[in-house]
């Protein structure tokens, strides 16, 4: 069990100045393991509802009954299967005493963040969650933590054989159900493909016109499907530093599969041998390095990096 007490610093300070504080991340990431400890580290009342469980769902058949007398902290997993709870959250971060606070978790749907963008402006934070990093793992698990990436379950696995397993099964989930509800109406064949071309673009400058031309598509759907991978966490884009001094600037960003465990499922690399021999292994360095450099900027959101703000999760200056 790995603690993650930076994390749950920041939830606390987070809760601390808004009434509602979302913590957004990938399937498998590690956002209910994190609210558990978040509330059994709270000093007061906690409650929890799973909205995947049907006996949770029956308790909040009347949201509002169930929770105007809340007290302490209300945590709520898999929000997104229940938005009509935004509107009512508004209600209850608007009272004048905040006898509660709400902790709420999901995935990074563009549906979720546009419901709370518009319902519960002003009131709500949102905390992108990220896997593991070096510090959280120690300096002496470096080497596994870059081949097995930072979900907990990959990163956790008694074996490189299976971590490798579940990373690949959860690539087939990912592309079989997450992404379709993300807006990708291609099969789940052609976005293995496209995610596997991705992860050979790992480390270099995004071109839609020659990615268009070996995917088979326009470069117009090819950018949207890098944006909805963006969005969807699995994909960092590196926006370039110009000034338009000069047409001969690069403007075009770098482009970095989110996981380096991912990155080397999707290689086939199933051993560090494979990855030491791969063309891409300084690539896959240069974008563990990049994770890590990110993990540690999203404890100081207004730290600068060369003078520059950084918008960590998507790397947009």
């Amino acid at each position: 069990m790995v603690k993650r007490l930076r994390e749950i610093k920041k939830l606390s300070g987070l809760l601390g100045r808004h009434p509602v504080v979302g913590i957004i991340g990938v399937r498998q990431v590690g956002k209910t393991t994190l609210a558990r400890s978040f509330a059994e580290s709270f000093a007061g009342q906690a409650v929890s509802y799973d909205l995947e469980s049907p006996e949770d769902m029956a308790r909040l058949h009347d949201p509002m009954l169930a929770l105007k007398n809340a007290r302490g902290l209300v945590v709520i997993d898999e929000i997104q299967r229940y938005p009509g709870l935004f509107p009512l959250f508004r209600v209850l971060a608007d009272r004048r005493e905040k006898p509660a606070r709400f902790l709420v978790l999901g995935s990074a749907s563009p549906e979720l963040l546009k419901q709370g963008a518009e319902t519960l402006a002003g009131r709500i934070a949102y905390h992108y969650l990220n896997g593991f990093s070096m510090d959280e793992v120690g300096a002496g698990n470096r080497d596994k933590l870059w081949f097995r990436g930072g979900f907990p379950r990959s990163y956790l696995a008694r074996s490189n054989a299976e971590s490798d397993e579940w990373r690949h099964e959860f690539i087939r989930t990912f592309l079989e159900r997450d992404l379709p509800q993300l807006g990708i109406s291609i099969s789940a064949t052609a976005l293995r493909r496209f995610w596997t071309m991705m992860a050979h673009y790992h480390g270099q400058i995004w071109n839609s016109s020659e990615f268009g031309r070996s995917f088979g598509v326009s470069d117009t759907p090819v950018r949207r499907y890098l944006d909805v991978m963006t969005a969807a966490m699995v994909v960092r884009q590196l926006q370039p530093w110009h000034e338009n001094i000069s047409k001969r600037q690069v403007k075009s960003p770098k482009i970095y599969l989110a996981d380096s465990g991912l990155l080397h499922a999707l290689l086939n690399l199933r051993s560090s041998v494979d990855v030491e021999g791969h063309p891409k292994l300084g690539a896959s360095w240069e974008g563990f390095v990049l994770q890590q450099l990110i993990q540690q900027l999203d404890a100081r959101p207004e730290e600068c990096f060369f003078g520059r703000p950084i918008v960590s999760q998507n790397l947009i200056c």
